[in-house]
């Protein structure tokens, strides 16, 4: 991937290799993984494959997880950019705009900083036509981002696999592009 976007705090840019220790650090982190899937936590190899599948993402669509990583640090933060949602076959064909943060970066705006970098990127640049993004409907966090984005409500339903119900919000380009 040779995409990489800079908002005021964030570089958002490929993955390497290196970013696997913080990203497997985070994905066993049980609080972070609360309102993912099941809320299963994440090994280290369930970790290097999502990084294989992301680097997949980004040949085969032209979008992906972006890395997300503090501009004057260097330090990983976590990721946002966008998915394809296989988990919630009702909604595709989709594109999911989401995020994931270590725990010591909650509640200092880089979902959203990142996230509005991603999605400018994703209607203006990359094409796409429609993202969702999907929530459990207790992470009220991860609600408050998508509304600041300007996704709204499209339905409330399960995920298959586990029962789990979940919110879906959705954002069209035109939608996007009114709110200018």
């Amino acid at each position: 991937m040779t995409v990489e976007l800079k908002t005021q705090r964030l570089l958002l840019r490929g993955w390497r290799d290196e970013d696997l220790d913080a990203l497997a650090a985070m994905d066993g982190d049980p609080e972070v993984m609360r309102y993912i899937g099941d809320g299963s936590v994440r090994d280290r190899a369930g970790s290097a494959a999502m990084l294989a599948r992301t680097r997949a993402s980004w040949s085969e669509r032209g979008v992906g997880l972006f890395a997300a990583e503090d501009r004057e640090s260097g330090t990983l933060l976590g990721w946002v950019g966008f998915a394809v949602p296989t988990f919630l076959p009702e909604v595709l064909p989709a594109v999911e705009i989401g995020w994931r943060l270590a725990r010591a970066h909650w509640g200092h705006g880089y979902a959203t900083e990142g996230a509005r970098a991603a999605l400018r990127f994703g209607f203006e640049e990359a094409g796409l036509d429609r993202v969702v993004s999907i929530c459990h409907p207790d992470n009220t966090a991860s609600e408050r981002v998508m509304t600041k984005l300007g996704l709204h409500l499209d339905r409330e339903t399960t995920v298959p696999s586990h029962g789990g119900r979940v919110r879906v919000l959705a954002l069209t380009r035109d939608e996007y592009a009114a709110k200018g």
